[in-house]
C-alpha cells in the first residue's frame, strides 16, 4: 500500500513476478483487501496459487511520524507485514512506503544484529562495468570511522551473496585518492578500513570515477551518501533529454532503451536495510511495477542465500577476533 499509485503498482509487480521469477517464490500482498482484489481484477495468466492476500485495515501516509507508526496505526500493512516477517510466516518484507517509517518499524521489530551499531540501507548503483552498492545512502547522517567499517562489512556480504562478486571491493568515498585526504572521518575511516583483512579494501574512491564501477561496495556517511544517490538518479534522465533532443534536430533514429537499461534504477529493485534481523527492502513511492518485481527477485534471492544469516556469522565472528568494536 505505499507507492504513489497503491495498489495497482504492486499488485502489478507482484503478478509479473511470479510470471518471470522462479517457481519457489510465493508472494503475500498485505493491505485493504477490497482493493487488492479490485487491482488483481486486472490480470490474468498468472500462477494464482503462490498469491496470497493478508488484510491490514490501516495505511501509512506520507504525513505520519515515522517514530509512532507502530502505535499510531498497528493494523497498517507496513506494521503487519513486518510482524508477519519477525514471526517467520514471511522471509522477507518490501514496501514502497514512507522510507523512515519503514526504517524505524524495521528497526523496532526486527532489531538490529549483534555487533551493528547503525543498520544501513544500501543502494545499488549501476555502472559501465559491475553494479556498486553504495552504503550508506541517507540513514546515518553523522557517523563514526567504526560505523563506516561496520558498513563495509555489511556492504561487502550483500555483494557477495546477492550480486556476486567473490571477493568485493570495498572503496571509501572522498575528495582524492591519496590516504590521508579528506576531513577526519575519512581519514580515520581510511586507516581502520586498510587494517582491516577482512576486507579487501582498495582504497579512496573519487565521485569522477563511481561510474566506472571501480569498487563492488562505496562507502560514505549518509549525508554524503545520499547526496551522490540523488545527483546519480538525474543523471540517466539528464543525459537522454540532451541525446533526444540531438537527435530529433538532426533527424537520426537511434534506440536508446538498450543503452539506458544499464543506468536504470528499476534493473535493480529497492534499497535493502542491511544490519537488522531481516531482509527489509525499501522502494520509491514512485516505484514501476517493473521495480517492484525487481524487488521481489531481490529479496527471495537474500532469502535463498541466506544472507541475515551470513551477515550475523561475519560479525560475530568479527567481534569475537577483536577486529569490530
Amino acid at each position: 500500500m505505499g507507492t504513489d499509485d497503491a495498489p495497482a503498482t504492486e499488485v502489478a509487480g507482484a503478478v509479473r513476478a511470479l510470471v518471470e521469477l522462479r517457481e519457489d517464490v510465493e508472494i503475500v500482498l498485505v493491505g485493504d483487501r477490497s482493493s487488492i482484489e479490485g487491482a488483481l481484477e486486472e490480470h490474468s495468466g498468472y500462477p494464482s496459487e503462490r498469491l496470497h492476500v493478508h488484510h491490514a485495515s490501516e495505511r501509512v501516509l506520507p504525513e505520519d511520524r515515522a517514530a509512532k507508526v507502530l502505535r499510531a496505526k498497528p493494523d497498517s500493512s507496513m506494521v503487519v507485514g513486518l510482524k508477519l516477517h519477525g514471526a517467520g510466516e514471511v522471509d522477507a518484507f518490501i514496501s514502497a512506503g514512507s522510507t523512515g517509517a519503514v526504517m524505524a518499524s524495521s528497526l523496532f521489530l526486527l532489531r538490529p544484529l549483534p555487533g551493528v551499531e547503525r543498520p544501513s540501507v544500501a543502494t545499488v548503483l549501476p555502472t559501465a562495468t559491475s553494479p556498486t552498492v553504495l552504503i550508506d545512502s541517507g540513514t546515518n547522517v553523522d557517523c563514526k570511522p567504526e560505523q563506516l567499517r561496520q558498513f563495509a562489512h555489511l556492504g561487502a556480504v550483500y555483494a557477495k551473496d546477492i550480486l556476486g562478486a567473490e571477493n568485493p571491493r570495498v572503496g571509501l568515498l572522498n575528495i582524492g585518492e591519496e590516504p590521508g585526504k579528506g576531513d577526519e572521518l575519512a581519514s580515520e575511516a581510511y586507516e581502520l578500513l586498510a587494517a582491516d583483512e577482512h576486507l579487501n579494501f582498495v582504497g579512496n574512491i573519487e565521485g569522477r570515477v563511481v561510474i566506472e564501477g571501480r569498487c563492488d561496495v562505496l562507502v560514505a556517511d549518509g549525508f554524503v551518501g545520499n547526496v551522490l544517490l540523488k545527483f546519480y538518479e538525474s543523471v540517466a534522465l539528464f543525459v537522454a533529454g540532451l541525446v533526444q533532443k540531438e537527435l530529433v534536430a538532426t533527424g537520426t533514429e537511434l534506440d536508446l532503451e538498450h543503452a539506458l537499461r544499464t543506468l536504470d534504477y528499476s534493473e535493480y529493485g529497492g534499497a535493502p536495510l542491511l544490519g537488522v534481523n531481516g531482509v527489509s527492502i525499501i522502494c520509491h513511492g514512485g516505484s514501476s511495477p517493473k521495480a517492484i518485481m525487481n524487488a521481489i527477485r531481490v529479496a527471495a534471492q537474500a532469502a535463498r542465500e541466506d544472507m541475515v544469516a551470513d551477515m550475523r556469522e561475519e560479525f560475530s565472528a568479527r567481534v569475537q577476533e577483536g577486529a569490530l568494536e
